[in-house]
């Protein structure tokens, strides 16, 4: 047994590879994307440790190239989800005793490979499955997923050491317990990482999880239970099964045994497994933690004394980088009359430049949406535009599913800040703006603040510090992250702990200490070395 008290290596953020030509690692991920294309692969279930090529089996094609087969995934069904429930039941005694340093090296070990040896195949797979362009895999699959990794590892340590004071004779200790059941993680399509962090997070912490993976994700979650597979994770503490969500639904939310969600995904979905759980609430040995991030209507607003170049690339960046598929994407933007015509310029002239195609070519900064269920939503979106009178779509607007969901980045300006896409979650390369009159900022703030139910992101544009700080009030419970000057996506681990409220989820900051606590169910410990042999206070004397 170790008698010693073990510092983990201090974390540090990966750093992120260009992949410009002539580089060493372009050279590699080219031939690595070439490889996997070169073949298809089968991708079972596991549970327990087990590889089962059971349920029906679905095939994966890239967004951007939809005759090309990348291989096929088995569909879990509900007797499949009875036995992850079981596996995970069944490995949790193991593994929540299991001493904390032996689960750090486990997840500081899958940072290593996935910074090392399994680079070029993780960003490889999360490219192809997810038509991710080079640079934003390599943010998300690899240098995001492993920051996730080793800063939870620190933030462990940062939990376990903070203990209560003693008086004289008494030793007071503080336990931080895994929850008491299981944990079911249900990750997204858009984010390897986030795909990654939601069933590991609750892992680290000694809790045993069942993970489904997003239907369009499969390929590159795969990767991502192989990398943990090889760190050395025991049998049945993350079970993979990619099954419909009211199979697992259904069965989970059910479970006496159900101990936790963690979940990033759609408000609605959401709601709807609160609503479960609230039902079912009776029936659970404990009150389950309920971990969600959702979606967002997230915001740019300009002041007149703004600079109006760098308005201009946070919107070209912000709305438009992975084709608006993220929950921090600026959606909405609000510029003053007086700048307008300086950022419908630039905007024209970044959005023109901006190469669209298949993740193959490194020129292309605009991919693929990710199905046709979203690529008919959104076009959905940018028709209904078209017909409306108070509403102009002024860049962009085309779209063509038959070789790839591909749709053009959209602009679109609307006369009513009330139009439904200054309100309504896209998900798509698709920005609306509203030009304000400059003497309405503070106006216009207060309407920003109540035209959406989402509280994700936003960012501030100013130059005056007066407005900033005002802006900053003003807009205090309408963004979770909240940026100055900046454009509202690209969180960094360590740096800007995500999460937002209202309607965009339970705000408990993904990449920081913060979201691994409720993963932990504390118990407090009194140890008197003489205790009292009489009942008598001093009081009672006569």
């Amino acid at each position: 047994m170790s008698n010693a008290f073990f510092q983990v290596p201090k974390a540090i953020n990966e750093p992120v590879y260009s992949y410009a030509p002539g580089t060493p690692e372009r050279a590699s991920l080219e031939a690595t994307i070439a490889d996997l294309k070169s073949k298809q692969i089968d991708i079972p279930l596991t549970i327990g440790g087990k590889k089962i090529y059971e349920g029906s089996k679905v095939s994966m094609h890239p967004p951007h190239e939809i005759k090309h087969t990348l291989g096929h995934y088995h569909k879990a069904n509900a007797e499949h989800v009875h036995m992850a429930i079981d596996a995970a039941m069944a490995a949790k005694p193991a593994w929540e005793n299991m001493a904390w340093q032996d689960r750090a090296a486990i997840f500081l070990k899958a940072a290593d490979l996935i910074s090392g040896p399994y680079r070029y195949k993780l960003n490889a797979a999360a490219m192809l499955c997810q038509s991710k362009n080079a640079f934003q895999s390599e943010i998300d699959a690899v240098a995001e997923l492993a920051d996730f990794f080793r800063f939870n590892v620190q933030y462990m340590t940062e939990i376990y050491a903070q203990q209560p004071e003693s008086s004289p004779g008494i030793w007071n200790r503080m336990e931080y317990r895994a929850l008491e059941g299981f944990v079911f993680a249900l990750t997204p399509f858009n984010f390897a990482s986030i795909a990654g962090n939601l069933p590991s997070a609750p892992a680290l912490m000694g809790n045993t999880v069942v993970w489904k993976p997003a239907g369009t994700q499969v390929y590159s979650a795969a990767v991502i239970m192989e990398i943990l597979e090889e760190a050395g994770l025991p049998d049945g503490v993350i079970n993979f099964i990619p099954v419909s969500g009211p199979v697992a639904g259904d069965i989970i939310f059910s479970h006496p045994d159900f101990g936790g969600l963690h979940f990033t995904g759609s408000t609605g979905v959401f709601q709807t497994m609160w609503g479960l759980i609230g039902k079912n609430i009776a029936n659970y040995k404990s009150y389950p933690r309920i971990v969600g991030e959702t979606g967002g209507k997230d915001f740019v607003i300009a002041h007149p004394s703004a600079n109006a170049a760098q308005v201009t690339t946070a919107l070209s960046r912000g709305a438009f980088e992975y084709q608006g598929q993220k929950c921090s994407a600026a959606s909405r933007a609000y510029i003053p009359a007086s700048m307008w015509d300086e950022v419908r310029a630039g905007l024209e002239r970044d959005l023109g430049s901006f190469k669209m195609g298949t993740v193959d070519d490194f020129s292309n900064f605009i991919n693929a949406v990710i199905d046709e269920k979203a690529f008919d939503s959104i076009s959905g979106y940018i028709a209904q535009a078209k017909e409306d009178d108070n509403v102009e779509v002024i860049i962009g607007g085309n779209y063509d599913k038959s070789e790839g969901y591909f749709i053009e980045p959209t602009v679109i300006l609307a006369k009513d800040p009330d139009y439904r896409t200054m309100c309504e979650e896209i998900f798509g390369p698709v920005l609306t703006i509203y030009v304000y009159e400059d003497e309405k900022y503070v106006e216009t703030l207060e309407l920003l603040d109540k035209t959406s139910p989402y509280a994700l992101t936003g960012a501030v544009f100013a130059k005056d510090r007066a407005v900033l700080n005002m802006s900053f009030e003003k807009l205090r419970n309408a963004a979770g992250n909240f940026y100055l000057n900046d454009k509202p996506t690209g969180a960094v681990v360590g740096q800007q702990p995500f999460g937002g409220a209202r309607a965009s989820g339970t705000n408990d900051k993904a990449g920081s200490v913060l979201n691994l606590y409720r993963w932990t169910s504390p118990r407090a410990i009194k140890e008197n070395f003489v205790a009292p042999t009489d009942y008598r206070y001093p009081f009672l004397g006569e």
